[in-house]
């Protein structure tokens, strides 16, 4: 069984609709597929995948010790395609214990004798569960955005999954642990937190342990899907997150693909389709489909990437984002020949964009506002 989990820094990036619409791609293609919403405190993803407000979910697994997961697992409409809901109702569910977690996860792995794909809809943000969860699988899915404050959290969060990692690897009264807790007790420099800082330190404090975290390292190759894309400029973006793992986590993560924002998924939403079923010749359905054979093809060979293919993953990405500009670009353009898209729906939505750059903007002069007084801080005697 192939265990996906799917995270995001941020809410509102589309983590769910993506992890909804990639368990259908998968069911299509014959895998048999559980979705399992862990976006405990805020599940919502019934509402993606069209279901009806659950009865039961995992808050009802975890708090009754004699229940099984296989309770509370639901049939969809899609053949091949099961859902495992969340739970907003029972207090406590978004901040699980380790008993708990555990519990969980020999759970899920339960279900391998009938399931080829699990999918994980992780929660947002950097919770010990979350990143306890993602690190089950080493090639993990971070869904982001173009805007400022979702790159720099898609980062935190791959930031906080290695470190996590660590604190995984290394045991408690080791060296390294020691050596780690200090450091973040000291909280002198944030220099110190670099990885490539880091790892020299630990080789020579404690060798073993510096050998089990690079094997761990090696086999941990997170990847990246670039959401609510509006121009192939915003596909760019996905080089930024890439060039600060490399340079200060020592990570290398793989490029998975873009996909446009489309106003037809908030159609399917009030539809209770997911956009894959309800418009599947749409662009944002086709990017799925074209991220979920990737995502086949790789679990296939089961080979890590080297660095000269991650290289052709980004280079990939960008060649999509070309195409699918330009389709997007046509595919607006008959709409207007066909006066199925008026002037005035142009219009209206060139000003909603309008406003979207100029919220992007606002919160970009904030985060220059707030690293400008972290740093004339930092230069304080």
């Amino acid at each position: 069984m192939r265990v996906i989990p799917i995270a995001s820094g941020k809410g509102g990036v589309g983590k769910s609709l993506i992890a909804a619409n990639l368990g259908v791609a998968f069911a299509q293609a014959g895998q048999r597929v559980v979705l399992a919403d862990l976006d405990l405190g805020a599940s919502n993803l019934h509402l993606v995948i069209g279901h009806q407000a659950p009865k039961a979910g995992i808050g009802t697994f975890l708090n009754n010790t004699r229940s099984n997961l296989a309770n509370i697992i639901v049939e969809t409409d899609v053949r091949g395609l099961r859902f495992i809901p969340g739970d907003t109702e029972i207090p406590g569910t978004a901040n699980l214990k380790a008993s708990q977690r555990k519990s969980l996860v020999r759970a899920f792995f339960s279900l391998a004798s009938n399931t080829d794909i699990l999918i994980l809809d992780l929660g947002a943000g950097t919770h010990q569960s979350i990143l306890d969860f993602f690190l089950l699988a080493g090639q993990g899915i971070v869904v982001t955005a173009p805007a400022v404050t979702a790159v720099l959290n898609a980062y935190v969060f791959l930031k906080n999954a290695v470190f996590r990692l660590m604190y995984t690897v290394f045991l408690k009264g080791s060296p390294a642990y020691a050596y780690v807790e200090q450091i973040r007790k000291d909280g002198s420099g944030a220099q110190k937190l670099y990885i490539p800082k880091i790892l020299p330190e630990i080789k020579n404090l404690d060798p073993e342990s510096y050998e089990k975290f690079r094997a761990h390292m090696n086999r941990f190759r997170p990847r990246i899907i670039m959401n609510l894309v509006e121009n192939p400029r915003d596909a760019e973006v996905a080089m930024k997150i890439r060039r600060s793992c490399e340079s200060y986590l020592d990570l290398k993560i793989e490029h998975l693909g873009v996909v446009y924002r489309d106003s037809i998924q908030d159609t399917a939403l009030s539809s209770r389709l997911p956009v894959t079923l309800y418009k599947p010749q749409s662009l944002l359905s086709q990017a799925v489909y074209r991220i979920a054979d990737k995502i086949l093809q790789s679990e296939e060979t089961g080979a890590v990437l080297d660095d000269r293919e991650i290289d052709g993953t980004f280079q990939e990405a960008g060649a999509e984002a070309e195409i699918d500009f330009e389709n997007k670009i046509e595919y607006v353009e008959d709409l207007l020949h066909s006066g199925a898209l008026t002037q005035g729906d142009l219009i209206e939505t060139v000003k909603s964009q309008q406003f979207e750059i100029s919220k992007i903007k606002k919160e970009n002069n904030f985060l220059k506002l707030k690293l400008s007084q972290a740093i004339s801080r930092g230069f304080k005697p």
